[in-house]
């Protein structure tokens, strides 16, 4: 009886791995590009490029549904979930795929990333549902990696009062350069060394800059001396050597709110926060405090809670920051790598076939070791 028990659990865990025969319905949710969509043929991460995968998946059969309205009892979204086989979202207008959606999701089999980062997804629920949720691992990492480098710099440089003047008429050198300074021989830390905490290292190893980094996992020795990095266990001993710290780690229980009042207060004063992980590692008021108070010299970064961010967040107006909606890994070069992902795994899906093992997020109802 035992094993019969055994078997049937690994078969509720295992059903939905690979397609079932016949057509599918698939919805993907991206944001709207409007007149922008066509202004570059290679624009295929807004919900008129829809991944390039439309007529691909037409011609086999398959629905494919694309919309930007996601949120709500009312929204094009929620109309479709009940009979839904393949979710397509994107971290940069992220579906809230709850606990509660995934229950109403009766016919639901595949949960796709076309991105990096599945924490808009109810991650244990997907697990406990025995659903695959999967993501285009390494699509954007250069993408994210080069941003965090420019957004180190124009908070370095004091670069954005510098704008404002030039658009507003000003000239006032002064006012950008009593806090302005070189990035060399400043102290960075990352909080998080993965693809794109190394690469970030890599990147500014010729700045010269003394580089620390917290991870759970500690570097490959060669590769640590190749980047120069030095390796810091403890995260609050870290944060106060830092002139700059960039956040590079995935949102988890365990890191959500990770840099709340207490830690930043931790940080050194006057310290640069860049942050294109996620915003919700981040207490929302502690940050604006901090950037009011002055102990946080300057905060940039590309991610918000929730997205899109309501008119009145508070990071919207708070002083010295260098905030963007969420851009840094939707560039166009990005775009053709997670749209061909996306189209990889969906072929993968139909054929019964396995992906490529870094891309799983929930495989057989356990979690990647990174959301654990």
């Amino acid at each position: 009886m035992a094993g019969a028990a055994t078997s049937a659990i690994k078969s509720v865990l295992t059903r939905h791995l690979h397609a079932s025969p016949g057509s599918k319905k698939i919805v993907g949710v991206f944001y709207k590009a409007n007149e922008n969509a066509a202004l570059n043929p290679n624009f295929v991460g807004c919900v008129e490029g829809s991944l390039g995968i439309r007529d691909w998946l037409e011609s086999q059969g398959h629905q494919y549904i694309v919309t930007d309205d996601k949120e709500g009892p009312n929204s094009e979204l929620e109309k479709h979930i009940p009979d839904l086989h393949v979710l397509i979202t994107t971290p940069f207008h992220p579906a809230y795929v709850t606990a509660e959606r995934i229950t109403k999701a009766k016919n639901l089999q595949l949960l796709l990333t076309a991105g990096i980062g599945s924490d808009h997804i109810d991650l244990p629920a997907a697990a406990a549902a025995g659903l695959t949720v999967a993501e285009v691992t390494g699509s954007n990492v250069v993408s994210v990696a080069e941003d965090e480098l420019m957004r180190i710099l124009i908070l370095v440089r004091n670069f954005l009062p510098g704008y404002h003047q030039a658009i507003s008429g000003e000239w006032n050198v002064a006012a950008i350069s009593h806090r302005a300074y070189d990035l060399e021989g400043k102290t960075v830390g990352t909080v998080g060394a993965g693809r794109i905490g190394k690469l970030l290292l890599q990147r500014l190893k010729p700045f010269n800059c003394n580089l620390l980094y917290h991870d759970r996992l500690k570097m490959d020795p060669e590769l640590e001396n190749q980047i120069g990095a030095n390796f810091e266990e403890d995260l609050d001993a870290m944060l106060p050597k830092c002139d700059i710290i960039v956040i590079n780690t995935p949102l988890t229980d365990k890191t959500r709110g990770l840099f709340d009042k207490d830690r930043i207060a931790k940080c050194k004063k006057g310290v640069l926060i860049v942050n294109n992980a996620r915003g919700a590692i981040m207490d929302i008021q502690a940050v604006a405090d901090a950037c009011s108070s002055g102990h946080v010299a300057g905060y940039s970064g590309d991610v918000w809670f929730p997205q899109p961010a309501p008119k009145d967040h508070p990071w919207r107006y708070m002083p010295n920051h260098a905030m963007t909606p969420h851009i840094s890994g939707t560039t166009i070069d990005a775009q053709l790598r997670y749209a061909a992902g996306t189209k990889d795994m969906l072929e993968r899906y139909f054929k019964g076939e396995e992906f490529p093992s870094q891309n799983y997020i929930v495989k057989g109802g356990k979690l990647a070791s990174q959301y654990q």
